[in-house]
């Protein structure tokens, strides 16, 4: 082992977050490294053990935050060049600028086209439900596979799963509104979603840092589709007033033409959007967070007291269960991206309180959950709905346990951050394996019903 691998690891993770600020250029942290080394140095020649010396580098260097305000005041013109829709130069020497955006709006009509044939030739909903996902997740796959330059044995590993998929999907004799077929169908979605995750590592998927990436990524596409949709939907609803008056029925396109292309193909416009704008605009996941960790706190608080008192376990209503769980899961994501947008390097503060009395609130509420689960399955048998259920809400207790254990730690100084980190990171593929095992086992253990 090299004599100096943790500080070697240490300046990795510093280079990793400063690069994450796109008003500081590659040759920028270049520089700001030397820079670091040499303080390291001389803080070494005083005597200083490795992590003391990059400490006190790292205090003397200033805050990053605070540099990269400096620089983006300093290159303003950089800024607004990246923030532009085709940017100048190529990952591809010798490529044409506006290269990747073609293979974009070609993967966008792409998902738009497969989504129109879906839909006029699956002619059964259940089937059509079940095949969503792989009518639009491959295009997303296949942008990253591009971006990404992916060797032709990471793109075999992506092609089989998805054709495993595809087959078990399609050739499974599920019955005609049956629990385990829309079981299938939801939790091909994870499966799918985390295929685009193995694409947009690079197939580096073993990386905790990738990973951590694909984590943010997830949060930022969610709010840029969301952006786009409510872009859209402002001028699609102007477009039919502005018809309707002069007597023109607008909807039966509407229906047709323009939302079989436009949801598919504003994903992948989305995800090419985060990928090339997510660096410059990056402190809106902070913002975020900050925002959203107490209010989500205060409705757990709220909703736990109210739930504990409603009366029998076993009577309260199925639906509320799995709009628990569907808080719980909307939880999990919001202390992933904020784990996501957190500096590795700073000292615990505040809000990495918060965010343990978020996860504590969230383990009460799962905890709950899980009793009125058990007591409705003794009561009231087994189904396929109620397995899956118990066993999302067993993956999702062990994830947040863990998640407490180390935050604990982490603010009493046990632990370093890059703990927590790991463990999000690395507990992720657990869901892919659930998921796998729901839709590739419960449908012949419960017979296809």
């Amino acid at each position: 082992m090299e004599p100096h691998a943790g500080l070697e690891a240490q300046i990795e993770r510093w280079r990793g977050y400063v690069q994450r600020h796109q008003a500081i250029s590659a040759a920028d942290v270049d520089e700001l490294e030397d820079h670091l080394r040499g303080q390291i140095s001389d803080r070494q020649a005083t005597g200083l053990d490795d992590e003391e010396a990059f400490l006190v580098a790292i205090k003397r260097l200033g805050n990053l935050d605070a540099v990269s305000h400096e620089f983006a005041r300093e290159h303003s013109d950089r800024l607004w060049k990246q923030l532009v829709l085709v940017p100048e130069g190529s990952d591809d020497a010798g490529a044409p600028p506006w290269r990747e955006l073609a293979v974009v709006l070609a993967l966008a009509v792409g998902a738009g086209v497969a989504v129109k044939a879906g839909l006029a030739w699956i002619n059964d909903g259940d089937a059509l439900v079940r095949n969503a996902g792989l009518l639009v997740f491959p295009f997303l796959a296949g942008y990253f596979a591009f971006k990404r330059r992916v060797s032709v044995p990471v793109a075999v590993g992506l092609i089989v799963p998805f054709a495993v998929l595809a087959a078990t999907l399609n050739l499974y004799p599920f019955m005609a509104g049956g629990s385990t077929g829309m079981l299938a169908a939801l939790h091909a979605l994870v499966v799918l979603w985390l295929l685009v995750g193995v694409a947009y590592a690079g197939g580096r998927w073993r990386s905790d840092r990738r990973r951590m990436d694909f984590v943010r990524f997830t949060g930022e596409l969610a709010i840029y589709f969301t952006l786009l949709a409510l872009g859209g939907a402002v001028l699609i609803a102007l477009t039919a007033a502005t018809l309707r008056t002069i007597g023109i029925d607008f909807e039966p396109v509407l229906e047709e033409w323009i939302l079989p292309f436009a949801v598919p193909g504003a994903l992948v416009v989305a995800a090419w959007l985060v990928e090339a704008k997510q660096q410059v605009v990056e402190n809106i996941a902070p913002v975020l967070t900050r925002v959203f960790t107490p209010l989500t706190i205060a409705m757990l608080l709220v909703l736990l007291p109210v739930l504990a008192t409603a009366g029998g376990l076993a009577g309260i209503d199925r639906n509320l269960l799995i709009l628990m769980d569907a808080i719980l899961i909307l939880v999990l994501c919001l202390l992933l991206y904020s784990i996501s947008a957190r500096d590795a390097l700073a000292p615990p503060g505040l809000f990495d309180a918060l965010q343990l009395v978020l996860v504590a609130a969230a383990l009460a509420v799962d905890a709950l959950m899980l009793t009125a689960m058990l007591t409705r399955i003794a009561e009231f048998g087994s189904s396929p709905n109620k397995i899956a259920a118990l066993g999302l809400n067993v993956v999702l207790l062990v994830h947040l346990l863990g998640a407490a254990w180390l935050a604990i730690g982490f603010l009493r100084g046990r632990r370093p951050f890059t703990a927590v980190e790991r463990w999000q990171t690395r507990y992720l593929p657990v869901y892919g394996v659930w998921a796998a095992a729901v839709v590739l086992l419960f449908p012949p253990l419960f017979g296809f019903a």
